[in-house]
């Protein structure tokens, strides 16, 4: 949600800034001229971990960075317990990249697969990945996941957005329309088998967040592949057809039961955590 959509989220958003980035005054001005004739098209953050990241001057390309590194989204101590060093973890859905560069300063053995649609989104995430200097860990494919090989449609803002895909309500298409990178783009698709079978080493983690697509994607994958999978954290969106029963059921079936759940405010939405007992 836009900040200037919830003024208490925004106040939050403020608190948070100079904690993360120590070019704050930069990212403020930033933040300030964003929607006005003197914006800057991109934005970078200097993070006080030392990282480096510069996505798009927009609300939908930042808001990640915000929520994993400020507000720890995904738990990521709690996803990562019990994982081998040398683990591989499934990006699916990537967006400019923030989760795979925390999953790499919280695990330095770790590799990370990630799988993002978007090309504009891909296209910032291999750009952070190479400027943080972690090319040797972190992957990104440029490709759509699927429940089968070949080519996947959807509508990309053309600004990283976290919610481009299936499920982006009509409000933001209506805003995205207006810009001119925005648009409807073909892309590769690939299944969570080959991605299991192409990782450089076990994957057992899994982070999905693909705004609809998890339906198709897991439902249609083999429970072999899931054999390595210890932890599933998983943002489960309202698709017409399906529930989050269909994927708990498909889950549980290979071992992984859920541990922690977050509901959304709508029907059909939430954040779901599973692990393997």
């Amino acid at each position: 949600m836009s900040a200037l959509r919830n003024p208490g989220h925004l106040a939050k958003r403020v608190t948070q800034t100079p904690v993360l980035f120590r070019n704050f005054p930069t990212v403020f001005r930033d933040l300030g001229l964003a929607g006005t004739r003197w914006a800057s098209a991109e934005m970078t953050f200097r993070m006080r971990n030392g990282y480096v990241v510069t996505c798009p001057n927009s609300d939908g390309a930042r808001f990640p960075l915000y929520e994993i590194f400020g507000d720890d989204a995904y738990v990521l101590d709690e996803l990562l317990a019990g994982v081998s060093a040398d683990a591989t973890v499934l990006d699916v859905g990537g967006q400019i990249g923030s989760f795979s560069l925390a999953v790499a300063e919280a695990g330095p053995g770790l590799h990370v697969e990630i799988y993002e649609a978007s090309p504009t989104s891909a296209d910032y995430i291999a750009r952070n990945i190479t400027t943080n200097g972690l090319d040797s860990r972190l992957r990104v494919h440029r490709a759509a996941m699927a429940g089968e090989e070949g080519e996947f449609t959807f509508f990309d803002s053309g600004t990283a957005s976290g919610h481009n895909g299936l499920t982006a309500p009509e409000w933001m298409r209506d805003e995205w329309k207006q810009g001119q990178a925005a648009g409807e783009v073909t892309v590769p698709a690939r299944p969570f088998d080959a991605a299991v079978a192409a990782a450089p080493s076990a994957v057992e983690v899994v982070k999905m967040d693909i705004e609809g697509a998890e339906y198709d994607v897991i439902l249609k994958s083999s429970p072999s592949s899931w054999t390595t999978v210890k932890k599933v954290v998983m943002e489960y969106h309202p698709v017409a057809g399906h529930s989050l029963d269909e994927l708990l059921a498909f889950l549980g079936d290979v071992g992984l039961t859920p541990h922690r759940h977050e509901p959304g405010t709508e029907a059909g939405l939430g954040v779901i955590w599973l692990s393997r007992q």
